[in-house]
């Protein structure tokens, strides 16, 4: 069933995507700044007891819902509410306009546009970059978005289905990402988290990501060119163990042969450029803070296009192996 559901939330999904304000993310902003106001008291107990408020809750309600219609009703309803959740929390179309617009913009000459709405996508100042770095840093922004926005959840999803919880692994990544990101120190908000809450979050976030960011730098390693991208990944592991996104931007330099990292955009905006948890482009990649690999060109979106789709048609075709082997055996 996860299959199906996964493949029918990815049809929908590039055929209406989610409108960008819609009233699931305002309801989930809300939701994460009630959790602050009313449980972060400071300590990391309280800390604790927010972060699992904020994003165990939902995911066990979620959970709730799955088995009681399995129970109570079948599996084709409970297979609908697969897809519902995984509507809200797995897509391309959350973030693919932004590249889009970029790409069309450096591919028709106007490095200008590209600028604005790179500026625009991340909030930062990019107004000074060289085309190459607006190369490069929209190669990173969108591999690391397609991650947290595909296969983190797909990875997420599949284990919970596998172990009997229905959509509730997709639900647990996407707000452990949502709140990490929401209370981070840098995002202003009305009633900013506390030091503790802050710490709590990434933390949980780092945990949560491991596997799949791992997952998915083998997947760009599988489709892309392997003993680079494993190489690159090897590499960066080795010194930097528990950094989740410079494995995936290391196999993805590796799997694309292009150079990826620097500081550009960082001292652009001041060093406070990049609001993503745990991402901070070029700032764990090595002594330089490059990869090895050739200079990012536009063509380079293209490749990225190619790779990220051919990694979601490699984790279609396990999960249909698997969904073939279980209704075999």
């Amino acid at each position: 069933m996860s299959f199906f559901a996964i493949l029918l939330a990815l049809l929908i999904e590039q055929a209406r995507p989610l409108a960008r304000s819609n009233p699931i993310h305002a309801g989930l902003r809300a939701w994460a700044l009630s959790v602050n106001r009313s449980f972060d008291a400071g300590t990391p107990a309280h800390a604790w007891l927010a972060w699992c408020l904020g994003v165990l809750l939902p995911a066990v309600l979620v959970l709730a819902v799955h088995a009681a219609l399995t129970y109570f009703i079948g599996w084709p309803l409970a297979l609908v509410w697969s897809v519902a959740v995984l509507y809200v929390t797995l897509g391309f179309r959350q973030f693919s306009h932004h590249f889009t617009g970029i790409r069309d913009a450096l591919e028709d000459g106007d490095a200008a546009a590209a600028r604005a709405r790179l500026a625009q996508w991340r909030q930062v100042d990019a107004s000074e970059l060289p085309r190459s770095e607006v190369v490069r840093h929209v190669i990173e922004y969108s591999v690391i978005a397609a991650h947290r926005h595909v296969f983190g959840v797909l990875a997420w999803y599949s284990v919970g289905a596998a172990l009997g919880l229905g959509p509730a692994g997709a639900v647990l990544y996407r707000l452990a990402e949502f709140v990490a990101r929401y209370w981070a120190p840098r995002t202003a908000t009305a009633h900013p988290a506390s030091a503790a809450l802050q710490a709590v979050a990434a933390q949980a976030w780092t945990v949560i990501d491991w596997l799949p960011a791992r997952l998915t730098a083998l997947c760009f390693a599988v489709v892309g060119s392997f003993e680079e991208a494993i190489e690159g990944w090897r590499f960066h592991a080795q010194r930097f163990p528990n950094d989740n996104d410079g494995v995936i931007l290391a196999a993805t330099a590796g799997a694309l042969n292009v150079r990826l990292g620097g500081e550009a955009l960082r001292s652009a905006a001041g060093g406070d450029g990049l609001v993503s948890p745990g991402f901070e482009a070029g700032a764990a990649l090595g002594d330089s803070g490059t990869t090895p690999g050739r200079e990012p060109e536009v063509g380079h979106l293209r490749s990225v296009v190619g790779l990220v789709w051919r990694s979601v048609v490699v984790w279609l075709l396990l999960l249909a192996l698997l969904t073939l082997a279980r209704l075999l055996g």
